[in-house]
């Protein structure tokens, strides 16, 4: 059996075709326990970036067949990309556009409790910060000079590909579950249990 070469970068009906064959790859979506709870793939791994980033060395060794992964738009999946690259796998691809190119294709979700998106949070965040400090300062003469640090924070998010917030954000209550930890995503993973 010859097994077919797979773009580094998959749209949703291309991956949609490739989990109904035998050969189907492993889905690793690297969104917080929270967003994955209120969609995703189903038969798909929750892997959050924080954890995949922290811990690459021990999640990488359990990534023995072809991979595929998942984020909202296909932002943070090229972050987990660079690491897992970094750690010597080659057998990573990404979805392009990430979950929201997949509902636009009407493929299969499985959904739970809806919760904000990190990326609606740290719009959320930042805009009220800045709403803050803009108002304060009519009452705090340079208040408003901290409006302009979360203003040149966002700019180079932006310009780095990563987010402070985002990641500070993700690790709230709010954005955990118990899929959060290092050994029950290890575990998920060396015994193809899924959620």
């Amino acid at each position: 059996m010859t097994t077919r070469t797979r773009p580094p970068r998959l749209d949703a009906p291309t991956l949609r075709e490739w989990i109904a064959e035998p050969d189907a790859p492993r889905i690793i979506d690297v969104r917080t326990p929270a967003e994955f709870e209120t969609a995703h793939i189903p038969g798909s791994y929750n892997v959050p970036l924080h954890l995949l980033q922290e811990h690459t060395g021990e999640i990488s060794g359990h990534l023995d067949q072809d991979i595929v992964l998942v984020c909202r738009s296909g932002q943070r999946a090229a972050q987990a990309e660079q690491h897992l690259a970094a750690a010597g796998l080659s057998n990573v691809h990404l979805l392009d556009g990430g979950i929201l190119a997949w509902q636009h294709h009407a493929a299969p979700i499985k959904t739970g409790r809806a919760r904000w998106d990190i990326e609606r949070q740290v719009r959320l965040v930042a805009g009220g910060l800045v709403l803050l400090f803009v108002l304060g300062g009519l009452l705090i003469p340079g208040l408003q000079y901290a409006a302009a640090a979360v203003g040149a924070g966002l700019a180079i998010a932006a310009l780095t590909n990563t987010c402070a917030m985002g990641m500070l954000l993700a690790k709230l209550p709010y954005n955990r579950g118990a899929s959060c930890d290092l050994d029950s995503v290890v575990t998920h993973l060396r015994t193809g249990t899924t959620k």
